[in-house]
Parts: structure tokens; C-alpha cells; sequence
């Protein structure tokens, strides 16, 4: 049982093992990552029994997306971390002369909170705490009540490679996660909606704490699919996608516009892909995740009622198994309501427009709050560059859909209300850092032009100053 005394016991611990100087070490940073990747690879089979047990996750599901994702994340910052934390040094320029160096070293930021989520409760928490490792910091992960079997395996993992004070695994709700909120870290990292976003920085705000936020999005991720789009090849994409845990995926697909002259070819398209990958009753498929609670699935059921007439395809679940069938609404205007919030779950609306209006529909998502990620599919490549480079999104695809996601040496990351800082690879060691720079001064050879007097005679001393400014 986590109380307010012991979490700070915890945090206390965890303060005085980085004040000893122990994590700064890059060598010792890495035994840590090979640590906590044998224990991952030791734990493998209870992982995949968790994320069956929890999200009713296939064992390729399970190992695609959480498992095996964290080993590769794992070994991309063991191979990287020295050439990362090397300090820079650059020539520190003449109006610093003779100080000639300057060195910028990558600090970590000391004892690091992570707050992860339930749909992938294994790459979110220890793929986080690979970059935090990396950066020399120390580690609480709070992780998610929703996932039990998960969060059991985790505890064993995490306190198998580590002793608490270096990192730990805490579980419970959300009264546990505010007693972790209340304490002074010094990173705070959390994945989840844009709601309890504004909470983790309204927490943070009180210690001056520093806070990544990968999020949601508030009017979720848009997929935009042309009239001159391969459409078989798109609706095979985008249905595995929306299959992929049951549609709660945070980049993944909300809402299709479809150009509403191919937009009934596209729907019929988007049907056949459904049913081969997961047959005539996808709800009592056994390799389809299910919703992580009764409550999701109540909701994502209310929703679907509220659009029963416009349901296409499926629109019916197992309450008890907890699998909701793949549902696709059409037509749906652009400003009705399931268009204008984050869904989570496997309802897909597809949404028609006029392709000659494709400029107009990209200015209303634009004005709209900014999604994690965004999606387009078109022989038009320099439409879709034009695009890509002129909207605001967190990353995204163009004729294909998630795989942004799985590049080495990229970005993961959201802005505005998907978001804010970036990880995975070198990027996450850069979020659990920061720069700290530092001029090697000289004790021989320095000049008085900074020092006064500086009128009368010695006027020639702003002349100097600006010759070495320009």
C-alpha cells in the first residue's frame, strides 16, 4: 500500500542515490539499460500473459507492440548513450578572447516520475524509463490501475534489475498518482489525455518542475484519403490500424475524410479489409484485443447507438469478453460531435467531402486542436509535402499509417493539445536532459574592454566591441 509517507521515503531515497554521483557515469548507465533488458527478455512470457490477461492481446500483438518495441528502444540507447552524453565544445568566439572553449555537458535532471497508460502499459513505462536511464536519472513509474497483470510484471521486472532507490515501480489509482504528483521531482513524464495532462502540469507548476506530455489530442488524429488514392491499399492499412488493441491507440487513426467521389468505393473497401483480417464476427475473434474495462466498452456502445442509423459495419460487441466489433458510421458531417473528440476505441467515422474542397477541409482541421498524428493518402506527393510541412501535428504518415512510430533516430512527440517534448532513441535522452554550458575562462592575456571607464580615452573600447559583434 503506497502512502504519502512512504512514496516520499521513496522520492528521498532516490534524491540522495543521484546526489551521490553514481548515475553520471555513461559505463554505468549502460549495465543498467543491459540490466533492465535481460530482465525484460527473462520476463518475457509473463509480459505476454499480462497484455492477454489485461488487453486480451494476441501473443504477435502483445510482442509487436510493447514487448519487443522496449528491446529494440533498449538497444538503440545502449549502442548511442556515449556518443549522446559526450560533452560538446565549441570555439567560444572573439568577443570572449582569450577564452577560446566552451563545453556544453548533458546533465541529467535527478530523480524522474513516470506517469504511464493502460493501453500499452509496457512500452509506455519501461521504453520511458530507457530514456530516462540513459540520461543519468532516477526513476518512480507510476503505473496504470487498469492493467493489474501488467503493472504486477513490471513491479517484478524493474525491482528484479534495481534496488528502489534507483528505480522503482508504484501501483494504484489515481489518489496514488496525485501522492507522486504532491512530491518535488525534478522530470516529471506522462502519457495520457490532454485533461490529466493540465493536472500532471498544474502539479508541476507548483515545484517549477520540468514536464514532457505525450498526448491524445483533443479532436483526435485525422486521415485524409484523396480520389486519386490507391484505395484497396488504404483501406487495408487503415483497417488493420483501427484493429490494432481495439482502436486505443494514441496515434492512432480518429476519424477518415474521404473524398466524396470514391467515398462508398473506399467504405466497401474498408469493409472487405475488416473481415480478412478478422473474419464474419470479428467480436468473438480470439486474436482481437478487447477494451480494457466495462466502462470502455459501455461507451464506446453509447456512441454507436447515438449513430445507429449511419452504422455501415459493425455496431455490436460481447459485453462479457469485452470485444467491440470494428464499427464504421457513414456519412458523418465534419462538424458533428464524434468528429470533434478523441474516440479510443474501434469506431471509425468517415467523414465525405468535395475533393475540389480539399483546401478548405485541411483549414478546419488546422483550426481545430492539434492531433498527434495525422494521415494522408494521394498520388499527389507534392500536396501531401505541402501538407506535411504546413500543418500542425505531432508526426505522422503519408500512404501509410503508425510506422513513424518504429524509425530509429526520430522523434515521438505532440503539440499543443497532443503534447509537448519529444522522445524514443537519442531524443529521449535529450527530453531527460539538459545542456549546461560552460566557458573555460584564462587567467592570462585578457583585455580591460568590458571593464570601465569607458568614455573619454578610453572611448575606443565600444569601437573594439562592435568589430567583434558584427
Amino acid at each position: 500500500m503506497w502512502t504519502e509517507e512512504r512514496i516520499h521515503a521513496l522520492v528521498e531515497k532516490q534524491r540522495d542515490l543521484f546526489r551521490s554521483g553514481a548515475t553520471l557515469d555513461v559505463g554505468w548507465r549502460i549495465e543498467q539499460l543491459e540490466k533492465l533488458k535481460l530482465s525484460v527478455l527473462v520476463h518475457e512470457d509473463e509480459l505476454k500473459r499480462a497484455l492477454a490477461a489485461d488487453l486480451g492481446r494476441s501473443e504477435a500483438e502483445a510482442y509487436l507492440c510493447d514487448v519487443g518495441s522496449v528491446v529494440l528502444e533498449i538497444n538503440e540507447a545502449i549502442r548511442g548513450v556515449r556518443k549522446w552524453a559526450k560533452p560538446e565544445t565549441h570555439l567560444s568566439g572573439l568577443l570572449c578572447f582569450p577564452s577560446a572553449l566552451t563545453r556544453v555537458y548533458k546533465m541529467p535532471y535527478g530523480v524522474s516520475l513516470i506517469i504511464s497508460p493502460f493501453n500499452f502499459p509496457i512500452l509506455l513505462s519501461l521504453g520511458v524509463l530507457t530514456a530516462s536511464i540513459a540520461g543519468g536519472n532516477t526513476a518512480v513509474i507510476k503505473a496504470s490501475s487498469k492493467t493489474p497483470a501488467c503493472t504486477a510484471v513490471l513491479e517484478k521486472i524493474v525491482s528484479r534489475a534495481f534496488p528502489e532507490e534507483y528505480a522503482a515501480v508504484v501501483d494504484g489509482g489515481h489518489d496514488v498518482a496525485d501522492l507522486c504528483l504532491a512530491e518535488r521531482f525534478d522530470k516529471i513524464f506522462y502519457t495520457g489525455s490532454p485533461r490529466v495532462g493540465v493536472h500532471v502540469m498544474e502539479s508541476a507548476a507548483k515545484h517549477l518542475t520540468s514536464v514532457a506530455l505525450e498526448l491524445g489530442g483533443e479532436n483526435g488524429n485525422w486521415c485524409v484519403v484523396r480520389r486519386d488514392a490507391d484505395l484497396r491499399d488504404a483501406a487495408r492499412k487503415i483497417a488493420f490500424f483501427k484493429i490494432c488493441n481495439s482502436g486505443q491507440i494514441c496515434i492512432n487513426i480518429n476519424q477518415v475524410a474521404v473524398a466524396q467521389e470514391v467515398a462508398d468505393e473506399f467504405v466497401q473497401e474498408l469493409k472487405a479489409a475488416i473481415l480478412r483480417q478478422l473474419g464474419n464476427d470479428p467480436a468473438s475473434n480470439p486474436e482481437y484485443a478487447r477494451l480494457v474495462s466495462r466502462a470502455a466498452y459501455d461507451k464506446c456502445d453509447q456512441a454507436v447507438r447515438q449513430y445507429a442509423d449511419r452504422v455501415v459495419f459493425g455496431g455490436k460487441g460481447d459485453p462479457e469478453a469485452l470485444r467491440y466489433s470494428p464499427t464504421i458510421l457513414y456519412p458523418v458531417g465534419i462538424d458533428e460531435e464524434i468528429v470533434r473528440r478523441e474516440l479510443f476505441c474501434p469506431i471509425l467515422p468517415v467523414v465525405p467531402y468535395p475533393d475540389a474542397e480539399i483546401d478548405a477541409l485541411m483549414d478546419t482541421i488546422a483550426r481545430r486542436e492539434h492531433g498527434l498524428a495525422l494521415y494522408l493518402f494521394t498520388k499527389d506527393m507534392a500536396w501531401a509535402q505541402r501538407v506535411m510541412s504546413s500543418q500542425q501535428y505531432g508526426g505522422g504518415c503519408i500512404n501509410e499509417v503508425c510506422l513513424h512510430l518504429m524509425v530509429k533516430g526520430v522523434p515521438f512527440n505532440g503539440v499543443g493539445h497532443s503534447g509537448m517534448g519529444a522522445y524514443h532513441g537519442e531524443w529521449g535522452f535529450r527530453e531527460f536532459t539538459h545542456p549546461s554550458t560552460v566557458l573555460i575562462g584564462s587567467t592570462h592575456g585578457n583585455l580591460p574592454l568590458r571593464e570601465h571607464p569607458y568614455g573619454g580615452a578610453n572611448a575606443w573600447k565600444l569601437k573594439v566591441l562592435r568589430l567583434f559583434e558584427r
